[in-house]
């Protein structure tokens, strides 16, 4: 009996250490790339912290004197920098996370007076929208280990575009080309192309126009964590992908090197290598 308590426990334990706990990205794949965080421009630091933080659950971190919100699987940034646009009409329209409990979430939205839409028949997805115009895509998974998780990424170029936009993702960041049946519609044949990257899905739908570039709006750029930013960026000049900066070095963090990409569709990317504060 001793024995079998013995390694019910162990059991257990090798279980929560493989959940990432909250705040830290996932694992790295072979390119030693992992999501790393959503960017977002904002005249109004207090309302989106109001937002991402008490109501969404995350928590306020700092990576020495940069201030970041974190998630399992993500961090959220604010820059306190005007916005030409909000991300509508934009490459990435909205990203997507997926929560515990999404009654729970519902009523807070509804309670602070957010607009909350329920699309297609998926009676588990809704989008709210956060300060600035923000458009959040959320789904609920009661089995969920963390209360809120990252999801994905939505991108909409042209339609004929999808499959060069997978290609060209897989290419420079090691994802793995996929579908995923449509959150909103499940089971009905209808399909998202996809590039699965750690703690991150890469979800392209289709435009009937070619949208404009992010950078300036409200979602500014996403950015990717990698192991060894210096390796990485000789990688992707082997591929043919250029900079458009060199890597640099952040005042703000002496842990922190940065560099900037930029998609065929306009999406802008940071790079990052040691984005998350030190546990």
């Amino acid at each position: 009996m001793k024995l079998r308590t013995l390694l019910a426990i162990l059991i257990i334990i090798s279980v929560f250490c493989a959940i990432p706990a909250l705040g830290e990205l996932a694992a790295p794949n072979a390119n030693g790339v992992t999501m790393g965080h959503v960017h977002l421009y904002t005249k109004d630091v207090a309302s989106q912290t109001h937002f991402w933080v008490d109501i969404m659950g995350g928590k306020a971190v700092k990576n020495e004197k940069i201030s970041l919100i974190e998630f399992p699987g993500v961090f959220i940034m604010l820059n306190p920098t005007a916005p030409t646009a909000p991300p509508a009409g934009s490459i990435v329209d909205h990203f997507g996370i997926v929560v515990k409990d999404l009654p729970g979430f519902i009523a807070k939205w509804n309670a602070a007076g957010l607009k909350v839409v329920q699309t297609g028949t998926n009676p588990d997805q809704r989008y709210v929208t956060a300060p600035e115009d923000i458009r959040v895509e959320v789904f609920g998974d009661p089995n969920l280990a963390h209360p809120v998780e990252m999801n994905h990424i939505h991108f909409f170029p042209p339609k004929d575009d999808i499959p060069a936009m997978q290609q060209w993702y897989a290419k420079a960041f090691g994802g793995v080309i996929g579908r995923r049946d449509s959150v909103a519609r499940p089971n009905v044949g209808a399909w998202i192309q996809t590039v699965d990257l750690p703690g991150v899905n890469l979800s392209i739908g289709a435009s009937d126009t070619r949208r404009v570039p992010t950078k300036g709006r409200r979602i500014e750029h996403i950015g990717f964590d990698v192991k060894d930013l210096d390796a990485f960026v000789k990688h992707l000049e082997s591929v043919g992908i250029k900079l458009d900066e060199p890597i640099r070095s952040v005042p703000a963090s002496s842990r922190l090197k940065i560099t900037f990409i930029t998609d065929p569709w306009g999406t802008r990317i940071e790079l990052t290598e040691g984005l998350a504060p030190k546990l």
